[in-house]
C-alpha cells in the first residue's frame, strides 16, 4: 500500500497538466501513487497522462466525464485510491518540493490523524506576489494532534480540498464523497471536520495554487450560485445530527454564512433569482442559527438581521451605494489617442455592423499570414461581410489593389473597430480597443510555440524585460472568443501561455493551406519571382529573433556555405519579421544569395525551396506540411534555451538532421544527409506530431464556424495525414 494517493483532476487545464504531474513525480519521497483524472480517452489531457503512465508504473489514469463535474472527477480517482493517505490537486497546480517528505514526517508525529490540515500558496500565472491565505487560520491550533473541539475556529471550510491531507480509511468509514454540483470544495470540507475526531496541522507551505487570470469560475455569473445554498444546507444538516460543541457550531454557522453574504451582495453574480436566493438563505438563517449565537458588529451585523428577517429590499439598498460605485468605475476603456478618443467612445455607442470584419497582421506589416488567407476564403465564401485590413501607414502602398484598408491610428480606422462584429488578428489589437458585446474577437496566432511565450515568459529575465506587463497582455487574451490553433502542442501550449476563456478551434493554420493547394506551376512561378536560377537547389535559411540580440545576426556565413555545401546550392535568406523593413538585397555570394526577407508571403517562398535550414523557428512547422527536407542548425541550443525558455527539447525531437557547426552544416548537403531515409524518418514523426490539422481546408473552417456561425459539428473533417498530397519541389520536377 502506498503511502499517499494523489488524485489530480484535469479538465481544461491538459496544458499545465505535465507540470502538475512532474511536481509530483519529482518529489524526494517516492512512495506514492499518482492519479490523473481525465475527461475520456480521446480528451487532450488523456495523452498527456497515457504518456506519464506509460513511463513510470506509479501513474494510474482513470477517466470522468465532464458532465460529472469536479465532485465527479475527484470521486473517481478516491474509488481507485489504495494509499494511506490521500491528497487533491488541481491540474494546474504545483505540489511543491520537498511537500511529500514533510507530509510523512508530520503524519508519523502525528500518527493516526484523520485530517491533516496544510498552508498553500496563492500566485497569478502572470503577475503579483503570492498570498498564503491558510497560514493566519492555521497560526491558532495546537502544535500536536488535537479533538476538533481544541480549535473551533478550524472548520475545514474556508480551506480548499487541496489544503489538506486525508486518511482514506477514515473517508471509507464514514462513507465521504465530495457533493454533486459547485461549491464542492465548501461541502466536502464541512463534511470532513464534522466527521473527523482528531486532526493536526503543517505550518508549511505544500501546494502553489495558480490562480486563473479571470478568477475562480464560482465567481461567475449564472443559476449555480444557487447551488451554494445546497452545499450549506448539506453541511449543517449534518452538523445539527452530529451534536458539534456550541463553539464549533457558531464557527461554521459564521463562516458559511460569511460565503452566503459574499454572494447574496453581489446581485450581479445572479442576473436571475437574487430575490429567491435571499429568502432561501434566510430560512436556512433562521432554521439553523445555533443557541446563543452573537450577530457581529458593524455593517456585517446589519447584514446578518436583514437576512435573518427575509428583508430583501432593505438589504437591497444597503448594497445599493456600493454597486453604484463600481459601475461608476467600470468605465468604457478609450484609446490612448487623444485625437480620437471621443470619436471612438461616441462610435462605440452606435450598433455593431452585423457584416462588417476588421483584420490585422503581425502588428500592421501588411496583408499576411493568417488573417489574409482567412479573408481572401471569406470573400468568396462569406462575400456579404465587408472585410477591411489595418495597415500601419508605411505599408499601405504595399497593399494590394482589391484590398480594402484603413490605416492604423486613423479615425477612420478607430470607427472600423468600434463597430466592426468580426476582429481578427494574429498578434494583438491595440490596448484602448474595446470588447464590445456581441463582438467577436479571433486569435489566429502566427506560429507553433518551440520557444515560451505570454506568461510562460515570465520566468526568463531577458524576456520578460521586454514584454512589458503581463496584466495587461491577458487583458488583450480577455477579448478573445476564439483562438486558433495547428495542433494538440499549440493548444496545450496556448492554454498555458495565455490562459483565458476562449474556444479553441482547432482547424489548423489558414495561411499553410497554399502548401496543398498549390500546383507545379505556382512553384515555378514562384522561384522566377524571387530569382531563383534553373536547375538550382534553393536553400531557405531562416534564422530566428534573438532576444539577446540588438539586431540581425545571420549566424553563418552564407557564401562559405554555398561554396561548402555544392555548386548547384543557392540560399534564400528570410530574417525574422522584425527586421524585415528597409532591407535591400543581400551583398555578395556572386548571386547565390538571395534575400527574400521584405517578400510580403513567407509561404511563397517556402514554396520556393526545395530544403530548409533554421535555427528554432516556427517556420520549420509549417514547412514541415510541404514534407521536404528540414535541417537544424543550433550553434548556440544551450543559450538560446536559457535566455528564452522552450516547449520541447528539438535536439531529441528535431525534424531533420542536427548541425552545429558551419562544417556539419555543409556536410549534410554536400554528401545528401538532408535528404536521407533516417531525414524522412525524422521529418514523418515531426509531421505526425504538429501538422496535425493542417490540410488545405483550415480557412474555409475558420470562415464557416466563426464568419458565417455553423456549428462545429458541421464543420468540414481534418484530412488524415496520409491522405493528403503536399505541392511538389521544384528538385522533384526537374528530376521527373
Amino acid at each position: 500500500m502506498p503511502r499517499f494517493s494523489i488524485i489530480v483532476p484535469s479538465h481544461g487545464v491538459a496544458g499545465r497538466l505535465s507540470q502538475a504531474l512532474d511536481s509530483v513525480l519529482g518529489q524526494s519521497f517516492d512512495d506514492l501513487e499518482l492519479i490523473p483524472v481525465c475527461d475520456g480517452p480521446d480528451a487532450p489531457a488523456a495523452a498527456v497522462a497515457a504518456g506519464y503512465a506509460g513511463r513510470d508504473s506509479r501513474v494510474t489514469p482513470v477517466d470522468s466525464p465532464p458532465s460529472a463535474g469536479l465532485s465527479g472527477a475527484r470521486n473517481a480517482g478516491l474509488r481507485v485510491a489504495a494509499g494511506a493517505y490521500v491528497l487533491f490537486l488541481d491540474g494546474d497546480d504545483l505540489l511543491l518540493p520537498g511537500a511529500l517528505a514533510a507530509l510523512d514526517e508530520r503524519l508519523t508525529r502525528t500518527a493516526g490523524v484523520d485530517v491533516l490540515y496544510v498552508e498553500h500558496e496563492r500566485t497569478p500565472w502572470w503577475e503579483g506576489e503570492p498570498g498564503n491565505p491558510a497560514a493566519a487560520l492555521l497560526a491558532g491550533a495546537p502544535k500536536e494532534a488535537f479533538a476538533p473541539d481544541a480549535c473551533p475556529e478550524l472548520t475545514g471550510v474556508l480551506l480548499p480540498a487541496w489544503s489538506a491531507v486525508y486518511r482514506r480509511t477514515f473517508l471509507t468509514e464514514h462513507g465521504l464523497a465530495f457533493p454533486d454540483g459547485h461549491f464542492t470544495d465548501l461541502g466536502w470540507a464541512g463534511l470532513a471536520s464534522i466527521a473527523a475526531a482528531r486532526v493536526a496541522v503543517l505550518r508549511r507551505v505544500v501546494v502553489r495554487h495558480r490562480l486563473r487570470r479571470q478568477g475562480s469560475r464560482l465567481n461567475l455569473p449564472g443559476p449555480h450560485q444557487h447551488t451554494l445554498l445546497d452545499q450549506v444546507e448539506l453541511v449543517l444538516t449534518r452538523a445539527a445530527a452530529g451534536g458539534l460543541s456550541a463553539e464549533r457550531s457558531r464557527a461554521l454557522f459564521d463562516q458559511l454564512f460569511a460565503q452566503v453574504l459574499r454572494t447574496a451582495s453581489r446581485p450581479e453574480r445572479l442576473p436571475a433569482g437574487h430575490r429567491a436566493f435571499f429568502r432561501r438563505a434566510g430560512r436556512l438563517y433562521r432554521r439553523h442559527r445555533p443557541a446563543g449565537h452573537h450577530t457581529p458588529g458593524g455593517s456585517l451585523g446589519v447584514q446578518h438581521r436583514l437576512l435573518a428577517t427575509g428583508a430583501y429590499t432593505a438589504f437591497r439598498a444597503l448594497r445599493g451605494a456600493n454597486q453604484a460605485a463600481v459601475r461608476a468605475g467600470s468605465a468604457v476603456p478609450r484609446p490612448r489617442m487623444l485625437r480620437t478618443r471621443l470619436r471612438y467612445a461616441r462610435d462605440l455607442r452606435r450598433p455593431l455592423d452585423p457584416n462588417l470584419a476588421v483584420y490585422c497582421a503581425y502588428w500592421g506589416r501588411g496583408y499576411a499570414c493568417n488573417p489574409a488567407a482567412i479573408h481572401a476564403r471569406a470573400r468568396e465564401l462569406a462575400p456579404h461581410i465587408r472585410s477591411v485590413f489595418l495597415v500601419e501607414a508605411d505599408q499601405a502602398h504595399a497593399m494590394p489593389k482589391d484590398i480594402e484598408y484603413a490605416v492604423i491610428g486613423s479615425r477612420r480606422a478607430w470607427e472600423l473597430l468600434a463597430r466592426a462584429t468580426y476582429l481578427i488578428n494574429n498578434a494583438n489589437f491595440a490596448e484602448g480597443v474595446v470588447k464590445r458585446p456581441g463582438s467577436v474577437h479571433l486569435q489566429t496566432q502566427h506560429g507553433t510555440p518551440l520557444k515560451t511565450m505570454g506568461v510562460d515568459q515570465s520566468t526568463y529575465p531577458v524576456v520578460a524585460a521586454q514584454s512589458g506587463s503581463f496584466t495587461k497582455l491577458l487583458g488583450r487574451v480577455d477579448r478573445w472568443d476564439f483562438n486558433l490553433s495547428a495542433n494538440r502542442h499549440s493548444t496545450q501550449m496556448w492554454e498555458r501561455a495565455f490562459p483565458g476563456s476562449y474556444e479553441h478551434l482547432e482547424y489548423g493554420y489558414p495561411r499553410n493551406d497554399v502548401y496543398y493547394t498549390a500546383t507545379a506551376d505556382d512553384v515555378a512561378r514562384v522561384r522566377r519571382e524571387l530569382g531563383v536560377p534553373e536547375g538550382r537547389t534553393a536553400v531557405l535559411y531562416a534564422p530566428t529573433h534573438r532576444d539577446h540580440h540588438t539586431g540581425f545576426e545571420p549566424g553563418l556565413d552564407l557564401e562559405a556555405f554555398c561554396e561548402a555545401a555544392g555548386e548547384d546550392v543557392v540560399v534564400l535568406l528570410r530574417a525574422h519579421y522584425f527586421y524585415d523593413r528597409g532591407r535591400g538585397a543581400c551583398a555578395g555570394g556572386g548571386g547565390r544569395v538571395i534575400d527574400v526577407t521584405a517578400h510580403r508571403s513567407s509561404e511563397d517562398v517556402c514554396l520556393a525551396a526545395d530544403a530548409l535550414v533554421t535555427d528554432y523557428s516556427s517556420i520549420m512547422f509549417d514547412y514541415a506540411n510541404l514534407d521536404r527536407p528540414i535541417v537544424v542548425y543550433a550553434d548556440d541550443w544551450e543559450v538560446y534555451r536559457e535566455t528564452r525558455g522552450v516547449c520541447f527539447d528539438l535536439m531529441t525531437e528535431p525534424p531533420g538532421p542536427v548541425a552545429r557547426t558551419p562544417g556539419e552544416l555543409a556536410r549534410v548537403f554536400r554528401d545528401g544527409t538532408y535528404a536521407g531515409p533516417e531525414s524522412r524518418a525524422a521529418r514523418a514523426a515531426f509531421r505526425e506530431r504538429f501538422c496535425q490539422f493542417d490540410d488545405g481546408r483550415a480557412a474555409e473552417r475558420v470562415v464557416r464556424r466563426v464568419l458565417l456561425g455553423e456549428p462545429p459539428e458541421a464543420i468540414p473533417p481534418v484530412v488524415p495525414l496520409a491522405e493528403r498530397v503536399p505541392a511538389p519541389a521544384a528538385a522533384t520536377l526537374v528530376r521527373s
